[in-house]
């Protein structure tokens, strides 16, 4: 399957039917009196968060969407039907933006949940709506109103707790591999993962939590190099990010402050995102050259950030980094909950 997470569609409500000219026949009522019906409201385009879906694939060979008209109305006073409305839907995660302008409309993040696009047409008037004492036989009616035509820009950002980020052949997808049951694509060279993959790692209490391992990212990434641009949104709704980098590498520093700068070139709050860092590839370096503890604390002195010494081929050192991931998960719940302020009415209430 395609991974697609942008498209550009265009959706287009339907019309309003058109209000009725009609006349009964009724005794001393002038041309019988009117009785044209107004006309049914135009269908209006919805969009749906569907947890069926993990790509905006099917918008790259359908990109208009239309919904139904409204019927005309019809004579006995009768309302004319309306059109349906149109439901589409789209994976979770996707944020919804006005093609023409860039404003952001909609973010639908929980399953089932909805959106309102373009909004129907109002049906016409029927000639009914127009008697007064000084008409008393109408001979007009009103047309339906044209619906909503929209340009819209589907953007996907995919719904993980925690996004492994890291330069081209850290290991992160093979460090994705031993936690969940993804199997990405895994060679000896820069590149090897073209697409964001997910996996869902299990706690010790049974619970699933999503893990993402986004596409290497390299210097220039937040301008445009490489693959990084396109998926740096991705990392924007996790809650904290698992920065692998490669224990082998000559310059380990480097090039973890190289990751950093793209994290605050590209802005919105990735910097400020909570960081676990792991040194990956342990069971490969020559420690008789390399002292790994000396280069932890110095990662630690540089982030602020708890520094684990891994092999996601050996799986040394998983389960304690592991275990710092959930406590910090849990960690980050409680500060979210504590922000939300609930008003207490000072008033007191007799029963």
């Amino acid at each position: 399957m395609q991974f697609i997470d942008q498209a550009k569609i265009e959706v287009e409500a339907g019309k309003g039917g058109d209000g009725m000219v009609a006349f009964r026949r009724e005794k001393y009522v002038p041309a019988g009196g009117p009785s044209g019906g107004n006309g049914g409201r135009g269908g209006s385009v919805i969009l749906a968060a569907s947890e069926n879906l993990q790509t905006l694939l099917d918008f790259r060979y359908k990109r208009r969407f239309v919904a139904q008209n409204g019927s005309r109305g019809g004579p006995k006073n009768c309302t004319g039907a309306s059109g349906d409305d149109l439901l589409i839907e789209v994976p979770c995660g996707t944020a919804v933006y006005n093609g023409e302008t860039d404003e952001l409309i909609g973010d639908l993040t929980k399953p089932g949940q909805t959106l309102l696009v373009a909004q129907g047409g109002k049906g016409g008037l029927g000639n009914k709506c127009f008697l007064s004492n000084r008409n008393r036989a109408p001979e007009y009616a009103l047309p339906g109103l044209d619906g909503e035509i929209k340009a819209l820009r589907l953007e996907l950002k995919l719904l993980a707790e925690v996004g492994i980020i890291g330069l081209p052949n850290a290991g992160k997808s093979t460090l994705i591999s031993a936690l969940s049951a993804a199997r990405p694509k895994i060679a000896d060279y820069p590149f090897t993962t073209l697409i964001p993959n997910l996996g869902v790692v299990r706690k010790p209490t049974g619970d699933g939590t999503v893990f993402a391992d986004i596409p290497g990212l390299i210097e220039g990434a937040s301008q445009g190099a490489g693959l990084g641009h396109d998926f740096l949104r991705h990392i924007e709704r996790t809650r904290l990010l698992l920065h692998v980098i490669d224990a082998t590498s000559e310059d380990v520093i480097g090039e973890y402050k190289t990751i950093v700068q793209e994290l605050q070139s590209y802005g919105r709050k990735l910097r400020e995102k909570t960081q676990i860092i792991a040194l990956n590839k342990i069971d490969a370096v020559d420690k008789e050259s390399v002292d790994l503890e000396a280069l932890a604390t110095q990662l630690n002195h540089l982030s602020y950030a708890p520094v684990f010494l891994i092999s996601a081929v050996t799986g040394e050192g998983l389960q304690s980094m592991l275990q710092q991931i959930w406590d910090t998960l849990d960690t980050l719940v409680v500060d979210e909950v504590e922000e939300i302020e609930i008003p207490v009415s000072s008033s007191s209430f007799e029963f």
